[in-house]
């Protein structure tokens, strides 16, 4: 029987498989009203270094355990480690216990994208101006930017434990790209084909996540070569059926269930939108099933319950679709 992790890459390299199609969030924020325990991104550790080598410890393994907690209650494939304190010891540290506690069942990923997101609010009319105003300095950026993801990869790769990267800048809002197609093409595009294939010499595997309408770039997306593209926002005018047809033969979806369903709209909406998902994404493999970001803070936990139990329930493949 294949181990939840080798499910996961089954799907990101679209081969077929059987049974049960593999799940997991991004992120999976919910675990105090799952577990009585606020999530590791969430904690603040002011006084670290203070700490006593005991007393860190304890909090590396709590850690730990409550992201393979998540991942083995509600069967998740891949667990997104989000190490706090994030230096590089306790990354790797966060790695190795993980892994020392679950061995190679699940997959795991850590942030890796270098290319420019929407900027916050705060700067972003200053970013903006200093974009047009310097597109080569942009440039000249984005390419330091890359190469210190690769350099960093490249440590990863050399320690070990680490299966691949969730690229998390957002591009898009929900009516579209904060870009402009022709402007991403010249300032994103080529620093995330690099990326993706710096990834892929080193063995690691690429899932490219953007909110919003990603449509008017989606072409550009997909020849950058990521594995995956997650989220498919619905919320962005994304349609996973849409999406299957035009690229399922050339990247893993992941996503689409409506998080704005999830938490606004009624249960039969919430079964239907799991259940367009599953129909649409699943034939052929190359489909993961997940919410359209994560399992949010805020989100009643009955109602992320409700879409799991449907993927339970119903995303499995028949044990022809091996054959």
């Amino acid at each position: 029987m294949s181990t939840p992790r080798e499910r996961f890459i089954a799907a990101l390299e679209r081969r077929p498989i059987a049974g049960r199609v593999p799940h997991f969030e991004l992120v999976f924020f919910l675990t105090m009203e799952a577990f009585g325990k606020i999530h590791p991104s969430h904690r603040a550790y002011g006084q670290w270094a203070q700490m006593t080598d005991t007393e860190r410890a304890l909090h590396r393994n709590e850690m730990a355990d409550l992201f393979i907690q998540t991942a083995e209650r509600y069967e998740h494939s891949a667990i997104f480690l989000h190490p706090n304190p994030g230096s590089q010891e306790e990354v790797l540290r966060l790695i190795d216990l993980v892994r020392e506690k679950s061995g190679d069942q699940y997959f795991l990923m850590l942030h890796g994208d270098p290319t420019y997101a929407i900027p916050n609010g705060e700067n972003m009319q200053e970013w903006t101006e200093w974009l047009y105003s310097d597109i080569d300095g942009a440039k000249k950026q984005a390419q330091r930017d890359v190469d210190g993801a690769i350099e960093r990869a490249t440590q990863l790769k050399a320690h070990g434990g680490i299966d691949g990267f969730a690229l998390c800048s957002d591009y898009c809002f929900n009516d579209g790209p904060f870009l402009s197609p022709d402007l991403f093409a010249e300032v994103v595009t080529p620093y995330l084909t690099q990326i993706c294939a710096a990834y892929r010499e080193l063995g690691l595997y690429s899932i490219k996540h953007s909110d919003g309408n990603i449509m008017p770039i989606i072409d550009q997306l997909v020849d950058a070569r990521p594995d995956a593209l997650h989220s498919l926002d619905p919320q962005g005018h994304v349609d996973i059926a849409e999406v299957k047809k035009q690229y399922g033969d050339r990247v893993c979806l992941i996503g689409n269930v409506n998080c704005g369903m999830l938490t606004s709209g009624t249960e039969e909406d919430i079964i239907e939108s799991a259940r367009y998902c599953i129909r649409h994404g699943m034939p052929g493999g190359g489909y993961i099933f997940s919410t359209s970001n994560c399992a949010f803070t805020g989100l009643p936990l009955e109602r992320y319950e409700l879409m799991w139990k449907v993927w339970h329930d119903e995303a499995i493949y028949p044990e022809a679709l091996t054959q």
